[in-house]
């Protein structure tokens, strides 16, 4: 079942499912306790309680309305270096921090790091950003788990990590900087709920970069090329924090453009992960700081 934060004709926000062709608007005004997707996704039973919903839904064309970022008040996270292929390209990015992505690959913690807070995620088919201060910078397409307060995983969705390599590969204490900025993720357009048992090898990944209408990059991987285990990156994320909203957590990537690649103004990136769907966003190249 596929769930969806979706703004129709009139401007209100909903809740969807979402179908083939069409999406069943919920009706969760007869709640006290549901009144958004994260309020459903932290359900009991989220499954069982859209199955009820279902019955008063109010069913509309799928073109008919827009897709928003699943994203309430949730903090979105990210695990690096969960791939043999992201291993490899830090080191190959960083001459001072090489040694450090060498051993977090195997150490039984994992990398995880702060990604951004609601207002830094954008919608699906909104634009995404490199910084003015960025020459290399790439998208990271990443399988992302959708997490209740518990930490348990209640579904899963497609995450565009925005990495500036260059600004990272400086020095990793820079890695904030090269992560955390406005637009510098997109999360959707669904979640996939997770009721059934993940086909790891069978989940694929794949990234498409198109400029000027064509296609100059593309690429592939599937989810059974993951070191680490799902769960245990949860786990990790939780072990020692609280998220009374839940969380989003990016597993890394196993998509690395080559060291000549990077973004430009203008550029289209489509990510698709099997059994989810396709997350699609243009790129907007920022031209200087922030003024306020």
């Amino acid at each position: 079942m596929k769930l969806a934060k979706v703004k129709t004709a009139d401007g209100t926000v909903r809740v969807a499912v979402v179908e083939e062709a069409q999406v069943q608007l919920l009706d969760l005004s007869g709640s006290n306790n549901i009144s958004t997707l994260a309020d459903v996704l932290n359900s009991e039973k989220p499954q069982e309680l859209v199955t009820t919903l279902l019955a008063n839904a109010e069913t509309c064309a799928l073109e008919s309305v827009e897709f928003l970022a699943p994203v309430d008040h949730q903090e979105t996270w990210a695990a690096g270096v969960t791939y043999k292929r992201s291993q490899v390209a830090r080191m190959e990015e960083s001459e001072t921090g090489a040694s450090h992505y060498d051993l977090v690959y195997t150490a039984d913690r994992p990398e995880l790091f702060f990604k951004a807070t609601p207002n830094r995620i954008v919608n699906p088919g909104e634009a995404v950003r490199v910084r003015h201060d960025s020459q290399w910078s790439v998208p990271e397409p990443e399988f992302t788990l959708v997490l209740n307060p518990k930490m348990e995983i209640v579904g899963y969705t497609i995450g565009n990590d925005m990495s500036a390599r260059d600004i990272e590969g400086e020095n990793p204490l820079y890695l904030p900087q090269a992560k955390v900025y406005r637009q510098c993720c997109s999360i959707g357009p669904v979640v996939q709920l997770a009721s059934e048992t993940l086909d790891l090898a069978a989940t694929k990944i794949d990234l498409v970069i198109e400029r000027q209408g064509k296609t100059i990059t593309s690429d592939s991987t599937n989810l059974g090329q993951l070191y680490r285990k799902l769960p245990d990156l949860a786990g990790w994320l939780g072990r020692e924090d609280e998220f009374p909203n839940g969380a989003f957590l990016l597993t890394g990537t196993g998509i690395v453009p080559d060291d000549d690649f990077s973004l430009e103004d203008g550029d289209v990136i489509t990510i698709s992960i099997t059994g989810i769907g396709s997350l699609k966003n243009p790129v907007v190249k920022g031209t200087g700081p922030v003024t306020h």
